[in-house]
């Protein structure tokens, strides 16, 4: 194998091509007649124009009060955000065209982002083609790591492109800058701080199995409540189930609720299922049931999806979202998946008329863990 003289890498011998003269591949060529490599020029970088903003400071001082006024525009937008947050009552609503009704919060807090952050970008925009340089340069390939000279050299250079972009020259759009993006943090405090509510604290513990709504700061009184079917809103006897039947039950008068259905609903969500009795390998899984029909909590322990299918044959219940699975013959407990409890079982007996109803709530919080389990 020849060795080739390192003074010629990067060259190739046009002599293949029938020529005598070498071309060297990192220069720019093209291929001419019969295949021979020709030279061109290195075009360069386009001719670089002026703006108004370089040529007069009038223009300069005109194109800086516009960028401040789309910062300000950012931060007048955000304290309208604070405003209205607290201001506008979450029921209240309003018709937009196109739309239809719309909750009034939404609607004005969605506004007021969308031109805080509008008016943040606009203006960084603005001031990047106005009065930042916008003379292109190349640098030529150096090794990755530069030499010291280099590094102080890219340094200076950062220093210099921090005032050459006038900055520090326009103090007006400092000021107004640092408030834009100061004041937005303020929206994401608010709805991280207060839109999602206060802690769990009993809020997974009671539900409205415990004996319907309840006021702030007050325990609700048990009560027995009928087994109602979903989403029909009618009571069940035992009779009406058979041996592997599966309905999704919620606590009688729960649909009947004016405000916060949903919430309740998806903490009180119930399946009820029919097993043969001798298949039930625990006594308190026996005693909380009634006749084989066995009532649990329908939200996963995982992360709160709701677990909804059942395989007959093996008697287990699968929840979708990520596969956690739970014996329905051994208290729910769980046999696979990234859930780490059972899922509550609610204790159930029949009325004097034979519909089920509740006998006893979930003695432990439903859904996922929290930190202020007990």
């Amino acid at each position: 194998m020849n060795e080739q003289d390192p003074s010629t890498a990067g060259t190739e011998v046009a002599s293949r091509h029938g020529h005598g003269t070498a071309v060297r591949l990192d220069e720019g060529h093209v291929v001419g007649d019969g295949g021979v490599p020709e030279r061109f020029t290195n075009p360069g970088l386009p001719h670089h124009v002026p703006r108004m903003s370089d040529l007069s400071e009038e223009a300069a001082a005109r194109a800086e009060k516009q960028v401040a006024a789309l910062f300000t525009v950012s931060i007048v937008s955000t304290l309208l955000f604070v405003v209205f947050y607290f201001l506008i009552p979450i029921e209240s609503t309003v018709f937009v065209p196109g739309i239809g009704m719309m909750g009034a919060s939404h609607v004005a807090l969605g506004t007021t982002l969308a031109f805080g952050l509008l008016g943040i970008g606009f203006g960084a925009v603005h001031w990047a083609k106005t009065l930042m340089p916008d003379e292109e340069s190349v640098e030529e390939r150096h090794p990755m790591r530069g030499s010291d000279e280099s590094r102080a050299r890219v340094v200076s250079v950062l220093k210099e492109g921090g005032e050459s972009s006038q900055v520090l020259r326009r103090p007006l759009i400092k000021y107004t800058l640092g408030g834009a993006l100061g004041l937005f943090a303020v929206p994401l405090l608010l709805q991280v701080g207060g839109s999602l509510g206060k802690l769990p604290q009993k809020s997974l513990s009671l539900t409205f199995w415990n004996g319907g709504p309840s006021g702030p700061g007050e325990e609700p009184t048990f009560r027995p409540l009928r087994l109602m079917k979903d989403p029909e809103n009618e009571p069940i006897k035992a009779e009406d189930l058979t041996i592997g039947s599966v309905v999704h039950v919620l606590p009688e008068g729960l649909l009947e609720l004016e405000h916060h259905v949903l919430e309740e609903k998806a903490k009180a969500a119930v399946l009820l299922i029919r097993l043969e009795e001798e298949k039930i390998q625990s006594q308190k899984e026996k005693d909380w049931g009634y006749q084989g029909i066995v009532a649990y909590s329908k939200i996963c322990t995982h992360v709160g999806c709701p677990v909804g299918l059942y395989e007959q044959q093996t008697h287990h219940l699968l929840c979708p979202c990520h596969q956690s699975t739970f014996d329905v013959t051994q208290d729910c407990k769980v046999i696979f998946g990234p859930a780490k409890r059972a899922l509550p079982q609610l204790k159930i007996t029949v009325d004097d008329e034979g519909y089920l109803v509740s006998a006893q709530p979930f003695r432990e919080a439903v859904g996922p863990s929290f930190w202020e389990r007990g």
